[in-house]
């Protein structure tokens, strides 16, 4: 109350310190807002925005001058550099407020997906080049923390209350004081992803002086040096042919160190690890979130019309023990667009049956209701399908982990409103992909490592 009654007090705080004035905005741990989901950044506002509210960042270099201290180059840099993040930052604040509908007409859409898309966004621009094992780009790397810091600032103000200490008044009763926390999802899993955040970071980081190398398109110059030969298109025939924009890691002729293997292995173990956790927490986020109501409408009358008769008779027939696995093996799909349609169908045929044996909201709440029932509930054909549906899709996923969302998580994300939600899920599903891509660039390292050890054995055994 004593903040209203001084207004000029109060407004004293946001003017801005002439000292700071030459400073980038960025310095601190605040940063500017990602780049959001629309089609390209030419789509999007202009960059060249300069309501006259902002700070004139101009005024501080006049400053400078007047005091007869001409500016350094350094100075220079940064203050060009300061007002580019400020340009930066306020295109991402119009864009978050708009909902990317750069006419302002109110049609965009929801802040929760707008988060989401920047964060995206975010993680192609800066990794979306990055096809090799090597350290982030300095400019990069610096891009990543200042916006991605500012995005998940956001949910430092997500919070719920919980009981904090309790104090016996005078009169004999009993006061509880609540105090504010990160709501509990936030709280559980946004420290483990920035932890995850920082270990595939460094993680690429461990590939600055190494023994291998990188061919585009699997090119390697014949006057190059004779340590860098002997490294070909054709050793790397594991890759698959919709890939053949990736570069070629090449090795020297006797293949790598033990040193260097070691190295690569302990890393891929590494990364491959962090796969999984970052899996399991996109998994889980996805699981929490509400199923849209449109999805709902389109699932199939039954679950047996979605899979098919011959896998539906698989599923009824194993009366003691499901097998997924060999249902997966009798299946033999042979391309991961048949994976990802057969996920469609297998998860439709789940919520199908989950919906005749009576909930099918969230994976939280068919947990809970799964405690209430009884043996004969947990005995229903439809509660029994519906586990070895989930079990099977569980097997897919875990068999073919580049799979593509499913429609199912393709149209929560569309329809999600809630911003932790939406930042959680989004956060976790770029780090999955980024330590699945150091796994797959690993993989190929060693393979053609082999492969040329291979060939030298043979040369000297001849």
């Amino acid at each position: 109350m004593n903040t209203l009654s001084n207004p000029d007090e109060s407004y004293d705080l946001y003017q801005p310190s002439p000292s700071t004035l030459g400073e980038s905005p960025m310095s601190r741990d605040s940063s500017t807002y990602s780049r959001t989901y629309s089609e390209n950044s030419d789509n999007s506002c202009c960059s060249e925005a300069s309501p006259s509210s902002w700070p004139n960042t101009k005024s501080g270099a006049n400053m400078k001058q007047n005091n007869n201290k001409p500016l350094g180059e350094d100075e220079k840099q940064q203050l060009i550099n300061g007002i580019q993040e400020l340009e930066m930052m306020k295109e991402r604040f119009a864009k978050l407020l708009l909902g990317e509908d750069m006419s302002g007409g109110g049609k965009g859409v929801c802040t929760a997906v707008t988060i989401s898309n920047s964060i995206t966004n975010l993680y192609a621009t800066v990794f979306g080049q990055s096809l090799r094992l090597a350290p982030l780009n300095p400019e990069k790397r610096a891009l990543w923390k200042r916006e991605m810091n500012c995005l998940l600032s956001v949910c430092d103000f997500i919070v719920e209350f919980i009981p904090s200490v309790s104090q016996n008044l005078l009169n004999g009763t009993t006061l509880e004081v609540m105090e504010s926390r990160p709501r509990a999802d936030i709280y559980v899993n946004l420290p483990g992803l920035r932890k995850l955040d920082a270990m595939l970071i460094e993680i690429l980081d461990g590939f600055q002086d190494t023994e291998f190398w990188y061919a585009e398109q699997g090119s390697v110059s014949s006057s190059d040096s004779t340590s860098r030969l002997g490294s070909f298109r054709r050793v790397v025939v594991q890759r698959k042919e919709d890939k053949w924009w990736l570069p070629v890691p090449c090795v020297p002729k006797g293949g790598l160190s033990e040193k260097s293997r070691k190295h690569l292995r302990h890393k891929r173990d590494c990364a491959n690890q962090i796969h999984k956790a970052a899996m399991a927490i996109n998994t889980g986020v996805l699981a929490e979130m509400e199923i849209p109501e449109s999805y709902v409408t389109s699932l199939p009358k039954s679950g047996r019309a979605s899979l098919g008769d011959s896998i539906y008779n698989y599923m009824c027939s194993s009366k003691e023990k499901f097998a997924p696995e060999h249902l997966l093996n009798c299946l033999k799909i042979k391309s991961d667009h048949e994976a990802a349609d057969f996920a469609d169908r297998v998860e439709a045929s789940m919520y199908t049956w989950r919906r005749k044996a009576g909930m099918y909201h969230t994976k939280s709440s068919w947990g809970m209701v799964k405690g209430v029932m009884t043996e004969i509930d947990r005995n229903d054909k439809n509660h029994v399908l519906a586990e070895r549906a989930e079990t099977l899709l569980f097997s897919l996923k875990q068999r073919y982990p580049e799979l593509a969302q499913t429609t199912l998580d393709t149209c929560k994300i569309q329809y999600n409103r809630d911003v932790g939600q939406a930042i959680l899920e989004s956060y976790s599903r770029v780090l999955e992909g980024l330590a699945f891509n150091i796994v797959a660039w690993i993989d190929d390292v060693l393979y053609v490592d082999k492969t040329m050890t291979s060939q030298q054995q043979v040369v000297i055994t001849n």
